[in-house]
């Protein structure tokens, strides 16, 4: 079998360079069509903004660098963030963005997957009907991919927020487990841990009763002098979210039940609906995601999507970049399985009102990679 980087060598020089380029041009004329504005983000990016979206782990999936003006930068790991930030600065509504250009992401010791790449791109912000917007943008990328015999896949990560939102838990355990849903193994062991009893190690039971009698001070005092940046001020907050952990009793098994048959949610579109209406009347707070997805549903087949052979999982896209918060979806070239994704893209509402400073404006896009698509036309 062939592997990812086997679309690579050769594709921008001669022949394919202009197969290339025509490519792009053809994906950015059909975009254009559809109402798109180009824009040119730049490829450098603040790398405080990326990780405060992200955390700390986008250091190992992106290329950072120090500039002596502008302290730490990032060359962009994708386009989302930068285009969000230009419209939230200097854009209208509605707007619909169309973009070209590369990518560089990290890749594991081993991994045959390109780290630079080129992406081309469209992006729609719009408080209209999202339903209808969502089906509007998976059927222009699907367009996009012509003829090339794909299999789709959809998702929706709303569905997880919502029955992750409504656990009857604390605030501290119901953020950290959305901030750790794009990290299935993360996500499954805190999701265990809170489903049982408090088992606290000994020198924790030690902190928990110096908190309570008060002899935080002379704990810290008496175990080392405090050294770096950490203050005792610092020690005494993050003690406090210990002492109110161990308070939380655990999750309530029926609550985790649901959750758990959310996760394991997968099938056609058309066979999901009644399963998920069905957990909406034993958790109340999937009621609105459980909405959303029958309007979505019925806006696909007005599209004219088959969503009776459309497959749905409601775990798809928990693998990809943390900004996706609503409906997911990929394409897969069938004849190059061993290709990225050919396109894929989903809903990211949440992110410009972070990027907004509160400001936000309902939001979707997808991507396309010219270089694997034409590999999976076989160079055409």
């Amino acid at each position: 079998m062939q592997t990812d980087r086997a679309y690579l060598p050769g594709a921008r020089t001669g022949a394919g360079l202009q197969a290339l380029q025509s490519e792009v041009g053809r994906l950015l004329a059909l975009f254009e069509k559809a109402g798109a504005e180009f824009l040119d983000p730049p490829a450098l990016l603040p790398a405080d903004v990326l990780i405060d979206l992200y955390g700390e782990d986008i250091r190992a999936r992106a290329y950072t660098m120090t500039d002596p003006a502008q302290g730490e930068m990032l060359l962009r790991p994708d386009f989302t963030v930068p285009v969000v930030q230009l419209h939230m600065r200097d854009g209208s509504e509605p707007a619909r963005y169309m973009y070209s250009g590369q990518v560089w992401r990290r890749q594991a010791a081993g991994s045959t997957r390109p780290n630079e790449y080129l992406q081309v791109g469209f992006e729609r912000f719009d408080r209209g009907d999202a339903a209808a917007i969502d089906a509007e943008v998976f059927c222009l990328m699907q367009a996009a991919l012509g003829d090339l015999p794909v299999q789709a896949a959809t998702g929706d990560l709303g569905i997880l927020r919502a029955a992750v939102q409504g656990l009857t838990t604390s605030d501290a355990r119901r953020a950290a487990l959305m901030r750790h849903m794009w990290r299935p193994a993360r996500f499954k062991h805190l999701l265990e841990r809170y489903s049982a009893p408090a088992r606290p190690s000994e020198p924790r039971k030690a902190l928990l009763e110096a908190v309570h009698a008060g002899r935080l001070g002379e704990l810290v005092a008496g175990a080392a002098p405090l050294i770096g940046l950490r203050s005792f001020e610092d020690i005494e907050a993050r003690a406090a979210v210990l002492v109110d952990e161990a308070a939380q009793p655990p999750l309530d098994a029926g609550e985790v039940a649901v959750l758990n048959d959310v996760l394991a949610l997968a099938g056609m579109v058309d066979e999901i609906a009644p399963k998920l209406d069905a957990l909406a009347e034993k958790r109340p707070a999937l009621g609105s995601a459980a909405a959303q997805f029958a309007d979505r549903a019925a806006a696909l087949r007005k599209a004219g999507v088959d969503t009776a052979r459309l497959p749905f999982e409601a775990s798809f896209g928990r693998t990809t970049l943390e900004y996706y918060d609503g409906f997911v979806f990929g394409f897969q070239a069938l004849n190059r399985p061993d290709l990225p994704q050919i396109a894929q893209g989903g809903r990211y509402d949440a992110m410009t009102a972070v990027l907004g400073q509160g400001q936000g404006i309902p939001a979707i896009g997808g991507i396309l990679r010219p270089e694997a698509l034409l590999a999976a036309k076989g160079g055409k």
